[in-house]
């Protein structure tokens, strides 16, 4: 099995990436949509919408809900970001220039997520599922554990 996990970009290049990434795509990384990538690259772990949304008010009290949705849902859509079902929340993907999805692990102490890609593993997938005649959409898959470092401090 062929799996690696990519060393994220200082925050100003991943934004700079990303707008690059926008702009290929036709497509503008607004202000707003920024400002909601920027906290998940910050964010050490997952966020939840409402805590971008409480983030975001701290600059600017009149922010809305839809604000944040609409940003989330263009970061997903262009690959900037992985909603993680499982939470409800959301994190930034650091390999959005690959059109594979990852395999997700969640610490289920301190919530830290690190994002593996296997080409490996998603063709087996999407080949055992068109077995049965179904075809994949996307595949983010979620396993829950523990990091290294929670590891460590439950043994103790």
């Amino acid at each position: 099995m062929h799996a690696h996990h990519h060393t994220p970009l200082p925050v100003d290049q991943a934004l700079a990436a990303a707008a690059l990434w926008c702009a290929q795509r036709g497509e503008r990384l607004t202000d707003q949509r920024r400002e909601v990538l920027a906290m998940l690259l910050n964010a050490p772990g997952s966020m939840k919408a409402y805590e971008l949304l409480a983030e975001i008010q701290k600059q600017r009290p009149t922010a809305a809900p839809p604000t944040v949705y609409r940003a989330l849902d263009f970061l997903v859509a262009a690959g900037l970001a992985h909603k993680l079902d499982s939470k409800n929340a959301f994190v930034a993907c650091h390999d959005f220039a690959h059109p594979h999805h990852g395999v997700m692990l969640i610490c289920n102490r301190c919530h830290a997520v690190r994002e593996l890609c296997d080409e490996n593993l998603e063709a087996r997938l999407a080949e055992d599922a068109a077995a049965f005649g179904f075809r994949v959409a996307a595949q983010d898959i979620e396993i829950k554990g523990l990091c290294a470092r929670c590891a460590e401090l439950e043994a103790a």
